[in-house]
């Protein structure tokens, strides 16, 4: 069977691109290997929000009357007044992993249970072989996400864990000594969540380990979230590697910092703890400090530390370690037969501005990749904010319309594109 589009992966920013072209016509079938959909599941804590606006959901940005918004999501199962009368401040994830659920399960393009073995080109299209079949294709979306990523001297064994899987594991630290370690979003919900746990089932003891200097807040303010729109990754893509990661080093906070009401809660919580319930569960907070290592103990493990002021070492002892410590963009084996035609950038297959892969194949041949090149696109490419936008960018693509840029990519900044530059100093000569 030929379709104008074959997609690997059905996260996010693939169910983005099937949910804007849903009866389009553009042919399109996605694929994913999970039998069923599923965003995070092993970290839905409860009470756990997003950091973005509920606009910045599937469609919305790029095509507000799409079917597959989240007001539309709201409006089908009849709660649309309930939701605005409760005045959420943020929007619980665990609703917005159901609203992505019922997209992915109403759009009839979208499969799970089939994964992309291998993608080869041949006769001027790409052949993709599946678990269950051949398809070919004139354009590949690829929206794998990512995968946990583990210190190199860490192990997902017993009584140590990523983040991404403390759902299921929160119910075994009982009377136990926890660290967790990472300082990010993901470190403080998982902090939290252990805090709140009630006597029977909390932990002895719990330590919060991070490189930062101190437990800082997400960059939230107004003049930040221009990072995370289409006219700042544009001015994004256009610098040098140098410069590019220079700024994603100085402003990491702005999507990896903790949401101010996850600090508040925290703080508020060790302090009834302490002065209120006179509990005996010992909370050490423990910044600027370095995993370095870990090894086993007679009893639990032993995780070795350096902080970062004066470069002493510390040991700690716990049963249970928790691995806060990010993702990874996840494993693309089924490009091997192309590896060697893809250009490189870094640690990343390099793009172009319309989010296609550069290879040797045709020009009107595509490989677009979402959500694996954050040191070209900056901050907002592995964020929920551009989904919508990019999404419509790469259909644009498809369909040889990109000189039509999706709406709202202008800012209220003015970034000083280079050409823009270029074009003031030869204005300047010229005077």
């Amino acid at each position: 069977m030929h379709f104008n589009c074959v997609g690997v992966g059905c996260g996010p920013s693939n169910l983005s691109v099937a949910s804007l072209l849903y009866k389009s016509p553009v042919t399109n079938v996605f694929f994913d290997s999970k039998p069923e959909f599923n965003w995070h599941d092993g970290m839905m804590l409860e009470d756990v929000t997003l950091q973005v606006s509920l606009f910045k959901d599937l469609v919305t940005l790029a095509d507000p009357t799409n079917r597959f918004s989240f007001i539309s999501y709201l409006h089908e199962h009849g709660r649309l007044y309930q939701f605005l009368n409760a005045r959420f401040e943020s929007l619980l994830r665990r609703e917005f992993a159901t609203y992505l659920r019922w997209a992915a399960q109403t759009n009839e393009n979208v499969v799970f249970g089939e994964a992309v073995i291998d993608i080869s080109f041949v006769d001027n299209k790409f052949v993709v072989n599946t678990t269950r079949n051949r398809v070919t294709s004139e354009h590949v979306v690829i929206g794998v996400g990512t995968t946990p990523k583990l210190p190199s001297f860490a192990s997902n064994s017993p009584g140590q864990f990523h983040v991404s899987e403390i759902a299921d594991n929160i119910r075994t630290v009982s009377g136990k000594r926890v660290i967790v370690v990472g300082g990010g979003q993901s470190g403080a919900e998982a902090l939290l969540a252990l805090l709140r746990m009630n006597q029977d089932d909390a932990p002895a003891s719990v330590k919060w380990v991070s490189r930062r200097e101190n437990f800082y807040p997400i960059d939230d303010s107004p003049f930040t979230n221009e990072y995370y729109t289409p006219s700042h990754s544009e001015f994004f893509y256009q610098q040098s590697p140098d410069f590019r990661r220079s700024f994603l080093n100085r402003n990491v906070l702005s999507s990896d910092g903790i949401s101010e009401q996850t600090l508040r809660n925290i703080y508020q919580r060790i302090y009834s703890l302490r002065h209120i319930e006179q509990s005996e569960l010992n909370v050490e907070l423990l910044p600027y400090r370095e995993a370095q290592n870990i090894e086993p103990a007679s009893r639990g493990w032993t995780l070795w530390t350096v902080r970062l002021h004066d470069g002493a070492p510390e040991r700690y002892s716990a049963d249970v370690v928790i691995w806060a410590t990010g993702f990874k963009p996840a494993d693309m084996s089924f490009l091997g037969a192309l590896a060697h035609r893809l250009e490189r950038s870094g640690d990343e297959i390099k793009i172009d501005r319309y989010f296609g892969a550069q290879w040797d194949g045709p020009t009107n041949r595509h490989i677009f990749l979402l959500n694996g090149a954050r040191s070209q696109r900056g901050l907002a490419d592995p964020n929920l904010s551009l989904n919508a936008w990019r999404g419509q960018t790469v259909i644009n693509r498809m369909m040889n319309t990109a000189d039509r840029l999706p709406i709202g990519t202008h800012s209220l900044i003015d970034w000083h594109k280079p050409s823009d530059l270029h074009q003031c100093h030869r204005d300047l000569q010229g005077a």
